[in-house]
């Protein structure tokens, strides 16, 4: 249990670099006029990602929950897959990745790295990972409560980015 603790520290580790990272990218982009949506959302994810954190080893402890091997390693490598996939967004978008829906105005959309294939693949580890960390050592009611809160959350999410996206790219008027 103790390594699983570990585990679930470092992702939240993680999680305040990344705010750190999108911090920094705020105030690029808000240098350059940039269009903020989404603030009615954005506690709801925040609250759902730390209770990810919470539930995980708070199941574990408290449901007994055993690790099964030929669950838990294989879990593991999508953990660490959608940690790789979110970085690669990341350093993909550069300055402009953030976890608020922050667009600046005339940059044209990102096609290349992991957005040449899909539009928003963050969201696809952020799926990811909502499955694997709790899996890791069997929370499964830790994974199904996340995953089902989580579709509602990323349905308002993206469509709120999609509409960042399209108004910055419609011409400005004169």
């Amino acid at each position: 249990m103790i390594w699983y603790a570990l585990l679930v520290a470092a992702v939240a580790g993680e999680r305040v670099g990344e705010l750190v990272v999108a911090r920094r990218n705020e105030r690029w982009s808000r240098a350059r006029r940039a269009i903020v949506a989404g603030d009615g959302h954005y506690p709801a994810m925040v609250a759902l990602h730390v209770g990810l954190l919470v539930g995980c080893p708070l199941e574990v402890w408290l449901g007994g929950r055993p690790f099964v091997a030929a669950l838990g390693w294989p879990m593991l490598a999508v953990l660490v897959g959608a940690q790789a996939l979110r970085w690669w967004c990341v350093g993909t978008l550069g300055p402009r990745w953030n976890t608020r829906v922050i667009v600046v105005p005339g940059l044209p959309l990102v096609t290349r790295g992991p957005y040449r294939l899909l539009r928003h693949p963050n969201y696809v580890a952020v799926v990811a990972e909502g499955v694997a960390l709790p899996l890791v050592h069997t929370a499964w009611v830790t994974a199904v409560a996340f995953t089902v809160l989580n579709a509602a959350v990323l349905t308002v999410r993206i469509r709120c980015e999609n509409q960042a996206l399209a108004a910055a790219d419609a011409p400005v008027p004169a």
